[in-house]
């Protein structure tokens, strides 16, 4: 019986709180540093876009519903892609949950740019875009 009323309110529990959706596309922030020039820029789930030398790869986007207290975020996969002599050299540069409320809690360590998550949204129609600032 104690079983079965701990079972119900936990199921309870969980109705009351509406997990958070996943999303389609991520809308990221980047800074070049050397150039001062902010962009915006979409990156679809599971699809990889170039911002500068930098190769930003999200596998979740997730956003709470609106009567929630909000909060965006996103697991990305950041890399950086640089001409080697022999071949092009990759290096990873963060990896991890990126949140739009508190960038400073997960901040991606680059001495020439910053990458920040704005939203995530639905979108099938977006394709992958990359940032300007290329070099």
């Amino acid at each position: 019986m104690r079983t079965l009323l701990l079972a119900s309110m936990v199921a309870l529990a969980a109705l009351a709180v509406p997990p958070a959706a996943a999303q389609t596309v991520a809308v990221l922030q980047g800074l070049d540093k050397t150039t001062a020039r902010i962009s915006t820029f979409e990156a679809p789930v599971d699809h990889s876009v170039r911002f500068g030398t930098l190769v930003v790869t999200v596998r979740a986007c997730v956003k709470r519903p609106p009567e929630e207290p909000p909060e965006t975020a996103a697991f990305l996969i950041i890399d950086e892609v640089r001409p080697a002599a022999a071949a092009v050299e990759a290096k990873r540069v963060f990896s991890g949950w990126m949140f739009a409320s508190s960038p400073a809690v997960s901040a991606m360590e680059d001495p020439i740019y910053d990458v920040t998550v704005l939203d995530c949204k639905s979108d099938t129609t977006a394709a992958p875009s990359s940032g300007s600032g290329g070099k």
